[in-house]
């Protein structure tokens, strides 16, 4: 029986020796290039070497060594067909029945600071995916190993029965063909993204798996994250859980709706969120004065909620939110003695994020639909004063600018149809997501109760009509924010010179499903 033969590549060498000193006990003939080549003969495991089997130097540095029929034909060559034989024997070409590579670390290359664009591009492995690829398509009769984890597998399997299982072997094509997928989209968005291109006639898109979730959005669903193969550092799936039991699907949503709010806030600010919409956003001097206008904007709602801290967590702030049932906290760092106070409740999540990031360059957004994908750039615009108008005859005072200012920011993360209502440092009243607005401004004004007094209204999109800017007029509302662009404008501008209303214009929407 001829002697099994391995071809051994790698730019991981991980467990690579061990792999292919157990192969050689067991007979197995090693061929093997360049780096992998040398470090395996150190460790005394004897080589055949790549120029050996093709009869053809490597050449331009390195970049065509493996692209060889006597390489190829030993890969892709079946063993039942005899004319591929006969070929085989006819061109003195051997078959190779087990394949170990893995490719030129084009993803870590371009992740360091201050890559070239020809060091990226020489990156780019070739004859790596090429081999596994030839090797996967074969794997009827050829072991196809990307992953050091399936070192120990293969091993056992041809000390036990001289040869990998059939199912063993699929199961390696696959994650072949997933790994060179991942591969090559990573490279076509890199090449994408340097031409300017932003909408491509396709979308390679790749991700990798963070954790099993327990279920989906509901008991009876699966679930996984998933998180970019180059990794977003202001993102929740960045964010290291410090203590507390798993994330659950429905947790990296909120997570998600609630550091997104509080990117928005330069200076100290808490966000609390419950199912994706804000229940109480606060600003303040200070991170306890923040906190404490979160949490009596909806001291009810906040219960079992997701809490974002812009600022370090300290004891004073830790000892307010122990008082609270909540699902995460998520804050760049916790005091020793606050970590203590709050990993106290075993289940409570404990999470760090880096908010220096904050304002990096941002991805895309993608949201699935049935049979398809929606891409869009974040809503991330810049908006200043300077740029919005005054349509009423009342001006805003300036406490009234700041608190528009503000509403204005939180809005935004609001289910449409949203309506905040706020002052200059605390959401009071937050409608989110009904099928019409003036619904939203009832459901808003009525969470305010009292403290509407000296409040103001932001609206996501213009008002249709005046019957909003009457209802907020009549319950004490007194000053508005909002895009315009209805045809209907001069209604709802009248409607608020009636109150005694100051009205802004902003120009843009902030629609969010």
């Amino acid at each position: 029986m001829t002697k099994k033969r391995a071809l051994i590549s790698v730019s991981d060498k991980t467990g690579v020796a061990d792999f292919a000193k157990r192969l050689a006990a067991l007979g197995v003939e090693i061929i093997s290039t360049g780096g992998t080549k040398t470090m395996l003969e150190q460790a005394g495991i004897p080589t055949i070497g790549i120029e050996e089997v093709t009869n053809f130097p490597e050449m331009m540095d390195g970049r065509v060594k493996t692209l060889h029929p006597k390489i190829h034909g030993g890969l892709l060559g079946r063993r039942d067909i005899p004319e591929h034989m006969a070929a085989m024997n006819d061109h003195d070409i051997q078959p190779i029945d087990i394949v170990c590579v893995n490719l030129y670390p084009f993803k870590e290359t371009i992740q360091k600071p201050g890559t070239t664009v020809d060091e990226a591009i020489e990156n780019i492995d070739i004859g790596g995916p090429s081999m596994l690829r030839s090797a996967a398509k074969n794997h009827q009769f050829v072991t196809v190993v990307v992953d050091p984890i399936d070192y120990g597998i293969v091993l056992g399997e041809l000390s036990e029965g001289g040869d990998t299982t059939a199912t063993t072997r699929q199961k390696l094509a696959a994650k072949v063909f997933r790994h060179t997928a991942a591969y090559d989209a990573l490279i076509a968005g890199y090449l994408t993204e340097l031409t300017g291109e932003n909408e491509p006639e396709s979308l390679t898109l790749t991700y990798e798996l963070k954790q099993s979730l327990r279920y989906g959005e509901n008991s009876h669903q699966q679930a996984a994250f998933y998180q970019e193969a180059l990794p977003v550092p202001f993102s929740i799936a960045s964010a290291k859980q410090l203590h507390g039991k798993e994330l659950s699907y429905n947790n990296i949503k909120d997570g998600d709706a609630a550091i997104r709010i509080a990117r928005e806030f330069d200076q100290p600010a808490v966000v609390a969120v419950k199912h994706m919409n804000p229940c109480g956003i606060g600003i303040g001097e200070d991170l306890f004065s923040a906190y404490t206008a979160a949490y009596e904007a909806d001291p009810v709602s906040i219960f079992g909620g997701i809490i974002v801290l812009n600022r370090e967590v300290d004891e004073a702030v830790a000892e307010k939110m122990h008082q609270l049932f909540l699902e995460i906290i998520i804050a760049p760092s916790f005091s020793d003695k606050a970590f203590e106070i709050l990993s106290a409740k075993k289940n409570l999540r404990l999470m760090t994020l880096d908010f220096t990031q904050k304002d990096e360059a941002k991805d895309n957004e993608k949201v699935s639909v049935l049979g398809g994908l929606l891409v869009q750039n974040q809503d991330i615009v810049k908006e200043e004063r300077v740029d919005w108008k005054v349509v009423t005859k009342r001006q805003p005072t300036e406490e009234e600018w700041e608190a528009l200012a503000f509403s204005w920011k939180a809005v935004k993360h609001v289910k449409s149809n949203a309506i905040v209502i706020a002052n200059a440092h605390q959401t009071i009243g937050i409608g989110a997501g009904q099928m019409n607005r003036v619904g939203s401004v009832q459901i808003a004004v009525a969470q305010a109760g009292e403290k509407i007094t000296d409040a103001v209204l932001a609206s996501d999109a213009y008002f249709p009509m005046g019957d909003s800017v009457e209802y907020a007029g009549e319950h004490g509302i007194k000053a508005i924010i909002q895009p315009g662009g209805s045809i209907r404008d001069q209604e709802s501008i009248d409607m608020a010179d009636k109150y005694g209303i100051a009205m802004v214009f902003t120009d843009i929407r902030h629609f969010r499903h």
